[in-house]
């Protein structure tokens, strides 16, 4: 019996412990859907996910896509919001920190010309050449949702 009882113990404490993993997972292009529009996901510069605090991964084939699927979800429930970085195809970065900009002359997968970049500085260059405006995290849920 003790044996028993120490195994549920063990599991319990393990799956406890590891069971709600809120590490990201990375993205199967031109496999993995969109959790909003089920498109699939082949565009490595305007791809998104998101991390719930219970570690559900939601995978977006556009910013856009997972800035609608917020407006339908308590957005305390996530724990880690990450966008594709427009300069480095395929690479995550931190939405809340990232920097976005919407021009017409850069298309994204959903036609709301949504892109964004690790740095303010990368951002202004590409909009010096492709014209556009820029925003923060918050703009953008903002300017996405009115």
């Amino acid at each position: 019996m003790k044996k028993i009882v120490k195994g549920f113990l063990t599991m319990t404490f393990v799956l406890t412990f590891f069971g709600c993993n809120t590490n990201p997972k990375p993205i199967v292009y031109g496999t993995d859907g969109c959790h909003f529009c089920r498109m699939t996901i082949v565009d490595r510069q305007h791809a998104a996910e998101f991390v719930t605090q219970k570690g559900k991964t939601c995978k977006f084939d556009a910013i856009e896509c997972m800035v609608n699927h917020l407006a339908e979800i308590d957005k305390n429930s996530v724990n880690l919001f990450l966008v594709n970085d427009y300069n480095q195809p395929g690479d995550f970065i931190n939405a809340l920190e990232a920097t976005y900009l919407i021009s017409k002359n850069v298309p994204s997968p959903m036609g709301e010309y949504l892109t964004a970049f690790n740095t303010k500085e990368e951002a202004e260059k590409i909009k010096s050449k492709k014209e556009g405006k820029l925003y923060s995290w918050e703009e953008i849920l903002n300017y996405l949702n009115k």
